[in-house]
């Protein structure tokens, strides 16, 4: 019933953009295996310095080795774990701490300044003073991870919540509607993109806490093998977890892509 009543018309729009898709995600990885290509040439040549740089086949070799000694395995479940538990903590702190900050604004003003202060400041740089505070542990690392993602949760939440027309909240306040009427019926379901948005962005931001809190404390993950690699001068080791953080995230990116099709139909 539904495809008879689209123009013809529409149908050609909707074939052009299925279409230029294809054609993005051809082009994309075609650049990713010229790429590996030109590497993988450069290096057989000796154009490059394969001690430095390495190379795909030497990569790929070190990564079906640790495959088979089931290294890799442990490895990457301790940093996919602590990522996870991480990006989970802080978005839904972060979302939390915006909605107290919306309900209040007493609270909002109160602490503007401090959130300004501790979205200024590198993360990193106190991780060192987060794991002596939690402990070496896993707990250390999953609260650096938090830490990182927190605050810019918090901040774009606020944002968001704070943006919406005000317009339509008088109207509600009109008929009579509570606060909580107002953040379920009107706020939060405005806010929906950004925090799909804050959960990209944080993917990348969990993976810094966890890699860093990782170089400084943990004896397994990628962080630490990535340290490892460095200590031996085993840059195949190096450029294996750069991949395979990179694969990782590329993953994790795809799933809330999916969430927000499902979520923001009506937005798009």
């Amino acid at each position: 019933m539904y495809d008879n009543e689209v123009s013809k018309e529409h149908k050609s729009f909707l074939q052009k953009i299925k279409r230029r898709k294809k054609i993005i995600l051809i082009t994309q990885i075609s650049i990713f295996v010229f790429g590996l290509i030109f590497w993988e040439t450069a290096a057989r040549l000796s154009l490059i310095d394969t001690f430095l740089t390495s190379s795909p086949s030497n990569i790929w070799n070190t990564f079906l080795k640790m495959i088979r000694t089931g290294n890799l395995a442990y490895h990457v479940g301790i940093s996919v774990f602590e990522n996870i538990v991480g990006f989970t903590a802080g978005t839904f702190l972060g979302v939390l701490v915006a909605i107290g900050l919306w309900w209040s604004d007493f609270l909002a003003k109160v602490f503007e300044p401090y959130l300004v202060v501790l979205n200024s400041l590198p993360k990193t740089a106190l991780a060192p003073i987060i794991i002596i505070w939690i402990g070496t542990g896993y707990d250390g690392i999953i609260v650096t991870a938090i830490s990182v993602s927190v605050v810019i949760t918090i901040m774009n939440m606020f944002n968001s919540f704070i943006s919406v027309d005000e317009d339509k909240i008088k109207l509600l306040k009109t008929f009579g509607a509570t606060k909580y009427q107002i953040f379920k019926k009107v706020v939060f379901p405005h806010s929906i993109p950004d925090m799909i948005s804050t959960l990209k962005v944080n993917i990348g931001l969990s993976w810094v806490g966890v890699i860093v809190g990782e170089f400084l404390v943990s004896r397994a993950g990628i962080g630490w093998l990535l340290v490892y690699g460095s200590q031996v001068f085993q840059f195949d080791l190096i450029m294996m977890g750069v991949f395979i953080l990179a694969i990782i995230s590329v993953i994790m990116y795809k799933i809330v892509s999916m969430v927000e099709n499902k979520f923001t139909k009506w937005n798009q």
